[in-house]
């Protein structure tokens, strides 16, 4: 079960000036310990801005992986409308890493299954509207993506790019491509990979 993503949600649904305007202290539990932040303190520490501090707050909690480069996170969490450093680089990393994983896996169980079933099964799970961008709005990642005026956040193609995006981010953040197709299986198969793949 991901509970650092259940709990998670709660900060999602909360903007950071309300945290701020409430004097909350989101608390997150990070490999079973529990981290907290104060918004104040991670203004004078990062000279983040409220939406900053929004979505580092969704992603510490997001199975206790921490960005080393914070700058890569922004860039995941930024969509095309809003700046030309934006997810899409980032997406294509993320897409073909996630493609990458279910093949692994699916060959993992069976090595003998037909190219045609390969392919239909990385397609189900990658699909735009009812995989990927799914996953992504369990996450609450709608909430947080910085998109123009004119952008709707809730697009499937916004909120899938963002996700498949932040995947490539983890994968040049940790220096390899493990963590971030680990971490992909948490957010889609609730941290069973058999469960999701025979989904």
């Amino acid at each position: 079960m991901l509970r650092e993503t259940l709990l998670c949600y709660c900060l999602c649904f909360f903007s950071a000036s309300t945290f701020a305007h409430e004097g909350r202290i989101p608390v997150c539990p990070l490999s079973g310990r529990e981290r907290k932040f104060r918004l104040g303190s991670v203004f004078l520490a990062t000279g983040l801005n409220s939406a900053d501090v929004q979505f580092l707050s969704f992603f510490l909690c997001l199975h206790s992986y921490t960005f080393k480069d914070i700058g890569l996170l922004r860039r995941a969490m930024t969509h095309s409308s809003f700046s030309e450093e934006n997810t899409r680089a980032l997406g294509i990393l993320g897409s073909n890493i996630i493609d990458v994983s279910v093949s692994f896996q699916v060959l993992r169980k069976n090595v003998e299954i037909s190219p045609k079933d390969l392919n239909r099964r990385i397609s189900e799970i990658s699909k735009v509207e009812s995989s990927c961008a799914l996953d992504g709005t369990r996450l609450g990642l709608q909430k947080v993506i910085r998109v123009s005026p004119k952008t709707d956040p809730t697009n499937p193609s916004v909120i899938c790019g963002s996700l498949r995006a932040i995947f490539g981010a983890i994968a040049i953040d940790a220096d390899e491509c493990d963590t971030a197709a680990v971490l992909f299986w948490k957010v889609h198969g609730g941290g069973e990979v058999g469960a999701a793949l025979s989904l």
